[in-house]
């Protein structure tokens, strides 16, 4: 069991952590027809913005209630009034996902009580719903304000069955984590497809931000799960949840609907993989498909060939609590060893994560105790430790803005896992110098061996 320790500093001189504002937007991001709304000033907006569209290449719809000095003094009640109007009138939204910021949680604004004044005054905008979720950002990280956000969306948007009434019992709900890609998501969905399964994602980037052209502009979010389709997860057999974070948007589910649920730690490793198919066998009536075990003997096979690489490697991982299990567990399992663990934010996950202790700091303590490791694994903000320390970086997490296909890449199921061990396996077999004859005589003249007095002559 990793011991977990918290940074002692006074400030975070490189931040690892991405803000809990952003991961509530970036949560209302994953469903249809939404505009998520930033309760704070127009810099706190922007800033997620910029971050959004470097790492999905995407246009991306935000926006804010702007509050002034003026405003953050006295309440921001008629910003927040102006901004669901505007929002509601121009862009015509289903969902408007509204996250508070630093600035309007100090000030304390009761914007369940807003929302109430803006019901009462607008009746006209009784068909969008307005979802408000408190991530203050001085305190949590990313996956905090996702794990909110979802679980809010769970109480404000399911509905719950009438008694008595029938279950699909070919449906299943879905639970992601933030640490999962939109091509995570479509590779769970062609899983429980080959089961013969529905699913409905809560959210679902896959359908707003994988990177399709739509064929009309639209000011709203373009695809991602529908309030309808949330609105009937009750009637589903069961709930997969995927990640710690997701425990608190499970219960809810459950408690508002009966539906059942059971959550994954992670989706990538063969153990994990095996208990989530053999779930789906269970849930379906089916055996597994061809498919899906030829996926799963490539992924033994991949195994196989990528320890002789991973062997004997000590890896440093920055990451977000789910993502630093999944990944170091990952990596354990192909045979490395975790040389550094830091993370963003307390979650019970990290009692599990496979190193002596975990660390909640910044990318400063994750570079000071990197040095002499074999690989960096980080988003890109850890480009710059690589470059001093003069260690290869694996991107992964996000941001990830200085390369392409961020939100393609797939590291849940068989497929996922084989393709992680050549990604992995390849920047390791890409740091191997092969030895020249240069190199051989070098060494020989740092032996003593094979100097030019030793050579024979014609004479002798």
């Amino acid at each position: 069991m990793a011991r977990v320790e918290l940074s002692k500093k006074a400030c975070s001189v490189n931040p690892l952590k991405m803000s809990q504002p952003i991961g509530g937007a970036l949560a209302f991001l994953g469903l249809n027809k939404c505009m998520p709304l930033l309760h704070g000033s127009q810099g706190c907006t922007s800033f997620g913005l910029v971050l959004f569209v470097r790492h999905f290449r995407e246009a991306i719809p935000m926006q804010t209630t702007a509050m002034s000095e003026v405003s953050t003094v006295l309440g921001g009640f008629e910003n927040v009034e102006q901004a669901i109007v505007t929002i509601a009138t121009r862009t015509k939204p289903e969902v408007i996902g509204i996250c508070s910021t630093g600035v309007t949680e100090v000030k304390g604004d009761d914007v369940d009580g807003f929302l109430k004044l803006v019901r009462q005054n607008h009746p006209e905008l009784d068909h969008v719903k307005l979802v408000y979720v408190s991530t203050p950002d001085f305190e949590g990280a990313l996956e905090d304000g996702w794990r909110k956000a979802v679980t809010r969306m769970v109480e404000e948007l399911v509905d719950a069955p009438p008694p008595g009434s029938a279950r699909e019992a070919n449906r299943v709900n879905i639970l992601p984590g933030s640490h999962l890609t939109p091509g995570d998501l479509d590779e769970l969905r062609d899983i429980c497809e080959a089961f013969g399964l529905e699913t409905t994602f809560l959210p679902d980037l896959s359908g707003s931000l994988d990177g399709h052209m739509p064929e009309e502009f639209s000011p709203t979010t373009i695809g991602g799960a529908s309030v309808s389709d949330i609105a009937g997860m009750g009637r589903a057999a069961f709930t997969i949840a995927i990640g710690e974070q997701m425990r608190d948007a499970a219960v809810a589910l459950e408690a508002k609907t009966g539906v059942p649920f059971r959550v994954f730690d992670r989706l990538t490793g063969l153990a994990p993989n095996d208990a989530l198919m053999a779930l789906l066998m269970k849930i379906s009536g089916r055996p597994a498909p061809n498919k899906i075990r030829r996926q799963r003997s490539q992924l033994l096979d991949a195994m196989l060939d990528g320890h002789f690489s991973f062997g004997g490697k000590t890896v440093a991982v920055g990451a977000e609590p789910d993502l630093l299990f999944s990944i170091t567990s990952f990596l354990t399992e192909m045979g490395a060893t975790i040389g550094a663990a830091v993370t963003s934010t307390q979650s019970p996950i990290l009692h599990k994560v496979p190193a002596e202790d975990v660390l909640v700091g910044d990318l400063e303590d994750f570079e000071h105790r990197a040095k002499g490791m074999d690989l960096l694994v980080t988003h890109s903000h850890g480009r710059q430790a690589s470059e001093r320390l003069h260690i290869p970086l694996f991107r992964y997490g996000l941001p990830t803005f200085d390369r392409l296909g961020a939100a393609h890449r797939v590291s849940v199921g068989y497929r996922g896992t084989r393709s992680l061990i050549f990604d992995i396996g390849n920047v390791f077999m890409s740091e191997i110098h092969e030895a020249t004859p240069d190199i051989w005589a070098d060494n020989l003249a740092s032996r003593g061996e094979g100097s030019h007095d030793d050579t024979p002559t014609a004479a002798h």
